[in-house]
Order: structure tokens, then sequence, then C-alpha cells
């Protein structure tokens, strides 16, 4: 039965990794204890955040969408690839793999609009800082990131559903994991429109990332050198440098992942970019920015005083 529905194309085998025996649960152990260190981490800001009335401000919604985006990418990639590397039977259905791709790029998408506005931010308080509470209100805020997340799942929308009104001939998806490309693979029909639209879609995305974090960067430099002031220097330094690593990571992985799908004899390097893609970041944003932040580290660090002190 599920060989016919296999053939039929409802049912679609992962490919996945090409995993020894002894290997197996060592992986599995630690993508779990992975995903796990990112959902203590990332509830555990969004659990703060929300609680403490003193972090209801305009830079703290910036994280909270941040650590939002992180559990939903991780969350609809690691808890089933984990299952395909412990399982002999590697099936999914159409639908879910859609599903997967949607959410998955949509993560993607919405981590550069994030970290675009968190540099425009980075810059008012550097930069303007007598002037930032009036730029970066709160209203501004949310009405920047509901435009990140408008923007990204209108793209990606069209982006899927260019794929999904596609016939199938083939059930393999060539990969650990499911995606566009992944999926319009499938089909013998002509994908000239998916290759065309795909290419606009990270060629707009990475044009806004790229552009948008070059322009305030180069900005804050360029005030950091004409004022030459020391403490301004500094500031614009440890705020910048966290922000600033986690994009490259994020930026190269992404390259990776969509350059590799143009090269079939490197899969297992593309799953692996991929996957980096959605940890890494998701991993250290928490820890990056609320160790960073004055007012994040400072109330954890009395939560913590709290727990170890005896009453």
């Amino acid at each position: 039965m599920k060989s016919n529905m296999t053939a039929s194309g409802e049912i679609l085998e992962i490919q996945g990794f090409d995993i020894s025996p002894e290997l197996t649960y060592p992986l599995f152990f630690l993508l779990l204890f992975v995903y796990f260190s990112l959902l203590f981490s990332n509830i555990g800001v969004l659990t703060l955040i929300i609680t403490e009335k003193t972090l209801h401000q305009p830079m703290y919604i910036l994280f909270c969408n941040l650590s939002v985006n992180d559990l939903i990418g991780n969350t609809v990639l690691l808890p089933q690839l984990m299952a395909h590397i412990i399982s002999t039977e590697r099936f999914v259905t159409f639908k879910q793999c859609a599903v997967q791709a949607f959410c998955s790029h949509t993560f993607g998408s919405a981590s550069h609009m994030i970290l675009v506005i968190m540099a425009i931010d980075r810059y008012v308080a550097i930069c303007h800082p007598l002037r930032y509470s009036s730029i970066m209100t709160t209203k501004t805020v949310i009405g920047l990131s509901a435009t990140a997340w408008g923007v990204s799942l209108l793209l990606v929308s069209v982006l899927i559903g260019l794929t999904v009104r596609l016939s199938r001939c083939r059930s393999l998806i060539q990969n650990a994991y499911c995606d566009n490309a992944s999926l319009f693979k499938l089909s013998c029909d002509d994908v000239s429109i998916n290759n065309i639209y795909g290419l606009f879609f990270t060629v707009l995305l990475f044009s806004c990332s790229l552009g948008g974090i070059a322009v305030t960067y180069i900005r804050i430099a360029l005030i950091c050198w004409i004022k030459k002031n020391k403490e301004l220097n500094n500031r614009a330094l440890q705020t910048c440098a966290s922000h600033l690593v986690l994009y490259l990571i994020m930026l190269w992985s992404g390259f990776l992942t969509i350059i590799l799908h143009r090269f079939p004899d490197y899969p297992d390097l593309r799953k692996i970019a991929y996957i980096l893609f959605h940890v890494v970041p998701a991993n250290l944003n928490p820890i990056i920015y609320g160790m960073h932040t004055r007012s994040l580290r400072d109330k954890i660090i009395q939560i913590l005083q709290r727990k170890v002190t005896p009453t």
C-alpha cells in the first residue's frame, strides 16, 4: 500500500544522511541536546521579556521576534530530522513536506529582515542616542516587525505556491529535509518559472539584507571615525560586533545551501550547511544578545541569584 502511495506522489521518501550505525545514536543525542538548548534559551528569553515590565521596550520586541522565528524554524526541522536519523523508514506526506518547506523558507527570510531592523535600531542608538526614544518607538518597531513578517510570508507563499501546482513524477526528496528546490525537482514539468522566481526571490532578499546591513554599518563607522570618541567607538564595537558575526554566519551558510543545490556532487555538505543555518544562530542569539544587553543581562543575573541564594 505504501509503495503504491509513494509511486503516486502522495507519500514522499526523504533521502536523509548516509550514517554508519555506530554514529546514529551519538548524532541523534547531539541534535537532541542542540534542540533542547535552543528551546530552553529562546523560551527563557521570551518569558523573561514578557513577564518583566521594565523590558517592555522597542529593542526587546526585536529580540522576541528573533526568538519566535528561531523556535519556529528549528521546530519544523529538527524533530523530524532526529526521527529520520534513527528510523529506517523516512516517509512524509507531500502536504507535510510543503508545510516544512514553507516554514523553513519563512524562517530564512524573516531572519534576514529582522536582522536588518536590528541593524537600523543599533544605528539610531549609536549615532542618534538623544533621538532614539522618539525615532524607535514601540509603534515603529511593531510596524517594522509586522512588515518583515508580512513581506516574508508573501514572498514565500508565492515561492511554494508555484511549486505545489506542479505535477510530480518522482517521490524521492534528495535531501535530509524538505525545501523548495527539493520539491520542484520531483516534477517533470517545465520549471522555468520556478527558477526565475527563485532567482528573483534570492536576489531581492539578499540585496535588501546586504544593502541594509552595509548602509547602517558604513554610517556607524563614518560617525565613529569623524567624532573620534573613545566611548562611542567602544559602544559601537561592543554592540555591533556580535550582531555582525551572527549575520555573517547566517549569510554564508545560506549562500552555501543555495549554491550547493547547483552542485549535486556535494549533497552532504549542502545538508550540513542548511542545518547550521538553522541551529547556530538560534543557539547563539539568546546568549549573545542576552549577555551583551545590560538590562537583560542584569535581569538574568538577578533571577539566578534568587535561585541559588537560600531564603
